[in-house]
C-alpha cells in the first residue's frame, strides 16, 4: 500500500503529459506524489480500440488506473480543460462505486456547462483544422501526435449538447472538495465561465491567477504549485479516505 496520496494530472485536448512538466519540475508537496498520464490517444500511449473518444469512456479509463496507481492511497483528481471534464466523470464513476479514495477535485481553465450551438459549431471547425494542420515537431507543450479518431471524436463528443449539459450536474453532485483555478486573461476560457460552473458545487473554492492565461503549468508554474500545494493543506482532509487492505 503506498504511504503518500495521489495527485493526478490530467492534460487538455490535443496535449499530452509534457505539458505538466514546469509544475513536475517545481513540485515541492512531499506529502503528494505528482502523477501526470497520457491520455490514450494522446502524447506516447496509443488507444486501446475498446476505448471510445467520449468523456464517459475516458473517465472509466481514468479512474481503473488512478486507483491501480495509488495502491489504495488517497487521491485528487486535478485536470486541465478538457482534462477537467474527463476528470469530472472519473469522479462520478469513483463515487458510483463508492470507492473513497478520491478526496478531492481540482479543475483548471475549466467552466460553462451552458450549449450554445454555434460557438460550438465553430470550435468543432477549428478543432477540424487544428487536428488537420497540427505541427509534427515537439515544442514545449510536447508533440501535438494524438491519434485523429481520438482527439476529433472527443472534441465532437464534449461539444454536443447531452454532454455540455451533463457538466453542471456532475459538479453539483461532487461530494468532495473542489478547487478551480482560473487566468485572469485566458481567452480560451474566461474566468466568468469558471465562476458559472464552480457555482454549482457548495464545497467549491475559486482562484484567479493574475495575468494568466489558458495554461498555468506553463506560463506560472511556481502560482499554479503555491495554490495547489495551499489548497491541499488547507482543505482536504487525508483521514476521509478508508484504504481497502
Amino acid at each position: 500500500m503506498s504511504s503518500r496520496p495521489l495527485l493526478v494530472g490530467v492534460h487538455g485536448w490535443l496535449l499530452s503529459r509534457k505539458v505538466w512538466r514546469p509544475l513536475e519540475q517545481r513540485w515541492t508537496a512531499g506529502d503528494w506524489s505528482l502523477w501526470c498520464p497520457d491520455l490514450p490517444g494522446f502524447g506516447e500511449c496509443s488507444r486501446p480500440p475498446g476505448l471510445r473518444p467520449t468523456l464517459a469512456s475516458y473517465g472509466r479509463w481514468l479512474a481503473v488506473q488512478a486507483l491501480e496507481r495509488a495502491k489504495g492511497a488517497p487521491i485528487v483528481l486535478m485536470g486541465h480543460s478538457l482534462g477537467a471534464s474527463v476528470v469530472l466523470h472519473a469522479a462520478h464513476d469513483l463515487q458510483k462505486q463508492k470507492q473513497n479514495q478520491c478526496i478531492g477535485v481540482i479543475c483548471i481553465a475549466a467552466g460553462g456547462g451552458i450549449y450554445q450551438p454555434r460557438p460550438f459549431q465553430r470550435l468543432r471547425q477549428a478543432g477540424h483544422w487544428a487536428v488537420r494542420l497540427r505541427p509534427t515537431l515537439p515544442i514545449n507543450l510536447g508533440p501535438f501526435q494524438a491519434d485523429q479518431r481520438a482527439a476529433q471524436g472527443l472534441l465532437v463528443n464534449s461539444t454536443c449538447r447531452g454532454a455540455v449539459r451533463e457538466i453542471p450536474r456532475l459538479v453539483s453532485d461532487l461530494a468532495v472538495p473542489n478547487l478551480w483555478i482560473s487566468g485572469r486573461q485566458d481567452q480560451v476560457m474566461e474566468p466568468g465561465y469558471v465562476r458559472h460552473l464552480a457555482g454549482y458545487s457548495p464545497q467549491h473554492s475559486l482562484t484567479i491567477v493574475e495575468g494568466c492565461g489558458h495554461l498555468p503549468m506553463q506560463s506560472h508554474a511556481d502560482a499554479l504549485h503555491d495554490c495547489l500545494q495551499g489548497w491541499l493543506t488547507d482543505h482536504i482532509d487525508l483521514g476521509r479516505s478508508l484504504v481497502k487492505a
